[in-house]
């Protein structure tokens, strides 16, 4: 009874004891198997990309023969390592929109010449061919003592000819095949067509592997092929010379020939597999053979007109006088053109809605410009054959000289050409005066005269008379061409050289404060050099009673402030200051590339201008002489109004001072080089009468570039003007301060203002 109770009452929990102890049963059972399979050497190895390497199940059994195979095996632990995040690659941007593009140039023109005859034959082909293509560059064996002015030339140092050849081939492939897409080769005594040559590489397509030029057979006629003839000039593609580029050596190496030329030929043809040909997609390359003493102007063969080279050319006077014939052949075919497309717009004017009121005159050219306002009406410039009655300094009427005449004189020429075209041979006109002349220009079209000619009349019979022709010209704007200048930047240092005068010594504070705020401060890569002035009178007192003592120690003092900078000074002794005898002084102190920036100690100098210096000064290129923003006398240009704590560059607070030339940038080399050119035209006792802006203009050559600089400004102070200075520099110091006193309308109304005063 007892025992059938106990059955009954563990009954319920009978379950969860049997769980229970089978549960332990299996754990004991699982931890006897994990150390015998440890004892029996099961490693378990992971890679570093977590996956099993041969490894067991932590659960298997490993038979004795497992245990022999690992049984030399050592355990190793790998480290957890982080996976680390890889710097994104800095992307590379080019200087240019066409690198970055992959965009080459059209041509590449190169002309073999030798020291012989690059100053003669050289000079010639440079002069006709290099203002029409982009880069023309002359290979030569040895270089002459004298090279042509404004010419690239590279010398092989040797002067035998398949040598300069290979190494030709070598430098354009080294420094210009990734630029242009087509190679052009000629001898400096071929005539090229430079035009004519552009216009056919433009019809031919770049990826091309051609070799194309006046085929020619090789001498003795055991060498299949033919190869272009070198005085005829020949066109190389950038897909040909690619090709070439791996054999080139073994050209230099395995051929042999007599003529560069020839050696060419056989190169192109062994490695690159390709001929020379005369005609190519429908594109022909014409040639010429010129006779000895021939005249071109007596040359009827339509061979030679049509001709892209002519060769041989024996002087630069024959290549002078083919250049002039061919110029008027293109330009007889321009004309013509011209007068065909004017036609075709008449012929399409008629049945347009307006009629052939739609063609305006002159045929072809945009309509004149319409003003919006008053302000913008164009104004009409009076003129005679001796006198304009609009000139640049105010006065009503000026003498008519240089380009201005010349254009003048070129107008009427043209338009008494123009009414004898038109008469002939019923009459014939003679000009006897021009009574009245009127001129303007239009930014939409160009230039337009009005001329009252008085004509004298000639009939067939010989009957004379004299008549009034009113006629209308225009000198239309031709098309813009874009002037490749020189690769400059902006690390050059600037030498900035102050001259000071004993006037100018109160205005050296407010220099030097806004010049530490914007160039000391900002380590700004310049130099500043004072330059004092002193009269005999001031020099001889110069150990008693200095004038620039003050002025020096400002200099001291902000060499202390700021410790890295240092302020050097000249002293100078002239009675008659002038800007070349300084610059004399400075310019033998200075490397010849340095650059020099003239400026006064009115002007506000920052680094937006000093980069300016810097990009349109360029060494053997090009001078820069700014035109600063000169504020007016703010008690005029603000009468009756309380000065503004800052000034704006408007219209009513100054204007950009056309009259003045102190400030100015330009390389040591440019100066030297326009001196010594000056010093043998110029005595020195008449120095004061030239200005660098004038010795530059008149004896560099170099481009002048004059452009109005709106973060250059000046602020208004009396500046009196030295009378020992030339006429035209003391008229020009007149000028300028006349007109920084105040605008037009502002002088008009206090003038008014006076006069109401007294009146009342």
């Amino acid at each position: 009874m007892r025992f059938s109770m106990l059955i009954s009452l563990l009954r319920p929990i009978g379950p969860v004891i049997i769980g229970i102890s089978l549960g332990f049963t299996l754990s004991l059972l699982s931890v006897s198997w994990v150390e015998e399979s440890c004892d029996n050497n099961t490693i378990i190895i992971l890679s570093q990309d977590g996956s099993l390497k041969g490894a067991r199940r932590p659960n298997s059994i490993s038979t004795g023969n497992d245990g022999e195979e690992e049984e030399d095996f050592q355990p190793r632990i790998i480290p957890y390592k982080p996976v680390k995040q890889s710097q994104p690659k800095k992307f590379f941007r080019a200087k240019y929109i066409s690198t970055e593009l992959g965009i080459r140039e059209r041509l590449f023109v190169g002309i073999l010449t030798s020291k012989n005859t690059i100053n003669t034959l050289g000079v010639a082909v440079n002069r006709t061919i290099s203002h029409h293509l982009d880069n023309v560059v002359f290979f030569t064996g040895t270089r002459s003592r004298k090279i042509p002015h404004g010419m690239v030339v590279v010398t092989h140092v040797d002067e035998r000819l398949i040598w300069n050849m290979f190494q030709t081939i070598k430098y354009i492939l080294e420094h210009y095949i990734t630029e242009y897409d087509w190679f052009y080769l000629a001898q400096d005594d071929t005539y090229t067509q430079a035009d004519r040559i552009k216009a056919l590489v433009e019809h031919l397509s770049m990826d091309r592997v051609l070799y194309m030029g006046s085929p020619e057979e090789f001498i003795g006629g055991e060498m299949r092929g033919r190869y272009c003839y070198g005085g005829f000039g020949y066109l190389l593609s950038r897909s040909l010379l690619l090709r070439l580029q791996p054999f080139l050596e073994n050209c230099r190496n395995d051929i042999l020939s007599s003529r560069h030329d020839e050696w060419l030929g056989r190169c192109i043809i062994d490695y690159a597999d390709t001929n020379c040909v005369e005609e190519f997609e429908g594109q022909k390359y014409y040639y010429y053979e010129m006779g000895k003493n021939s005249d071109p102007s007596k040359e009827d063969n339509v061979q030679f007109k049509n001709a892209l080279t002519v060769h041989p050319v024996s002087d630069p006077e024959q290549m002078y006088r083919l250049h002039k014939h061919f110029t008027e052949i293109e330009l007889q075919k321009t004309y013509e053109e011209i007068e065909k497309l004017q036609a075709e717009i008449k012929n399409v004017s008629v049945v347009a809605f307006e009629g052939n009121r739609s063609a305006l005159w002159p045929v072809g050219i945009n309509p004149p410009f319409e003003p919006k306002t008053r302000f913008e009406v164009l104004r009409w410039d009076y003129f005679t054959e001796d006198q304009v009655y609009s000139c640049i300094d105010g006065s009503p009427k000026c003498e008519l000289r240089g380009i201005d005449k010349l254009d003048v004189a070129d107008v009427i020429e043209t338009a008494l050409g123009e009414l004898n075209k038109k008469y002939k041979p019923v009459l014939h006109l003679k000009k006897q005066q021009l009574i009245n002349g009127y001129r303007r220009f239009d930014p939409t079209r160009g230039m337009e005269y009005t001329l009252d000619l008085q004509l004298e009349v000639l009939n067939q019979k010989g009957h004379s008379r004299s008549i009034t022709k009113r006629v209308h010209l225009v000198r239309p704007l031709s098309r813009i061409e874009i002037i490749p200048m020189p690769y400059v930047t902006e690390a050059t240092r600037v030498h900035i050289i102050l001259p000071v005068t004993l006037q100018d010594r109160e205005h050296v504070h407010q220099f030097l404060e806004v010049y530490a705020t914007n160039a000391f401060e900002t380590s700004e890569n310049a130099i500043l050099t004072f330059l004092f002035i002193y009269d005999p009178i001031e020099a001889q007192q110069v150990n008693q009673n200095d004038i620039f003592a003050s002025v020096k120690a400002q200099i001291s003092a902000y060499e202390h402030w700021y410790p890295t900078v240092k302020v050097p000074w000249i002293s100078v002794k002239s009675g008659s200051p002038s800007q070349i005898k300084f610059m004399d002084i400075i310019s033998k102190k200075h490397p010849v590339d340095t650059l020099f920036l003239i400026a006064t100690v009115k002007t506000s100098i920052n680094s937006e201008f000093l980069n300016r210096c810097r990009m349109n000064s360029i060494n053997n290129w090009q001078v820069f002489f700014p035109i600063h923003f000169q504020f007016y006398n703010p008690n005029i240009a603000y009468h009756n109004q309380p000065l503004p704590n800052t000034m704006d560059l408007v219209k009513e607070s100054g204007h950009f001072d056309r009259s003045s030339f102190t400030e100015a940038c330009f390389y040591n080399s440019d100066y030297m080089t326009t001196r010594t050119r000056m010093s043998s035209d110029v005595q020195e006792e008449i120095l004061e009468n030239l200005d660098i802006y004038d010795m530059f203009v008149k004896y560099s050559g170099l481009h002048v570039f004059r452009a109005v600089e709106p973060n250059l400004n000046q602020k208004y102070s009396y500046q009196p003007c030295n009378p020992r200075l030339s006429e035209d520099i003391y008229q020009r110091c007149l000028q300028s301060t006349l007109d920084s006193l105040g605008s037009r309308s502002q002088l008009a109304m206090l003038l008014f203002e006076q006069e109401q005063g007294n009146s009342t």
